[in-house]
């Protein structure tokens, strides 16, 4: 019998580090990343309908259902191929939005990949990953379900096989708009690119930076106040353009530690890395 129902997690990921190498004239900057997938992320759930109506449930706070990836996901996958089907998706968020963990490119890669199995498209993953991008720089490395070195503006990948590693992840109640960082004009976009060996010789993330976590902080005290308590405790470093700050633990006992001294600060969660996410097998 043919699927109608998959149950998938849709993973959030850290930059390890985030160097920003330059700026193209179309606007968008030039990066040098590295996206680690995690054991957490939020819970979705898709049915097949045979109306072709895309619902979605529940919204999303100040968020149209016509804008949400998950919705915009969907109808551009209709548009590229044509199909007449429809699905019911539920969305249990537990990625903090604005948080710099990926939450909405992982939902839209993950209404891609499930999409394609419940209709039975048979689209590859490269043809996956190009419907992705256009929705979103961060969407084809959930797409292809890695954790992957990245270039260019993000979609030029890479797959890592990096030590499994455990993570405390904070995420202070400030929303960093990425659209501000990347515009403003105080953020540092000359980085020397370095090349993949240069870097795996380097650590990924000891001996690295994340270009906007200076501007992030100026700008927003309560992640500069987070990160000074949390790096006397352990390496620690922002996610992406923030809020979300993760520090690389020890052990789960050490990561609760931090979880401990930082409640009065942030809510957060303990994960650990993988080197590929459920998505990598739902075809």
């Amino acid at each position: 019998m043919p699927t109608t129902e998959l149950n998938l997690l849709s993973p959030a990921k850290l930059n390890l580090f985030l160097h920003v190498t330059g700026r193209r004239p179309d606007g968008y900057h030039l990066l040098e990343t590295a996206f680690q997938l995690l054991d957490y992320g939020d819970d979705m759930v898709f049915r097949r309908r045979d109306d072709g109506v895309i619902s979605l449930s529940p919204a999303l706070p100040g968020v149209a259902t016509e804008d949400n990836l998950v919705a915009r996901a969907a109808r551009a996958l209709q548009a590229e191929t044509g199909c007449r089907l429809g699905a019911g998706i539920q969305l249990h968020k537990r990625i903090a939005m604005g948080g710099g963990l990926g939450g909405g490119s992982s939902n839209a890669a993950t209404t891609l990949r499930a999409l394609n199995r419940l209709w039975r498209l048979g689209l590859n993953v490269e043809t996956l990953a190009r419907i992705g991008l256009a929705l979103g720089a961060d969407v084809p490395v959930f797409v292809r379900a890695e954790t992957a070195y990245a270039t260019g503006i993000g979609e030029v990948l890479t797959a890592l096989d990096l030590p499994r590693q455990t993570y405390v992840v904070l995420t202070p109640a400030v929303a960093v708009p990425t659209a501000e960082i990347f515009q403003h004009p105080a953020l540092t976009r000359d980085h020397q690119p370095c090349t993949i060996r240069a870097l795996a010789d380097r650590g990924w993330f000891e001996r690295t930076t994340n270009d906007c976590e200076p501007l992030v902080r100026t700008l927003y005290p309560a992640v500069n106040t987070l990160i000074e308590r949390l790096q006397n405790l352990a390496p620690t470093r922002m996610t992406g353009t923030g809020s979300s700050v993760f520090a690389l633990a020890r052990d789960e006992t050490h990561a609760q530690q931090m979880l401990d001294a930082c409640v009065d600060l942030a809510p957060g969660f303990i994960a650990h890395g993988v080197p590929r996410s459920a998505l990598y097998d739902c075809v």
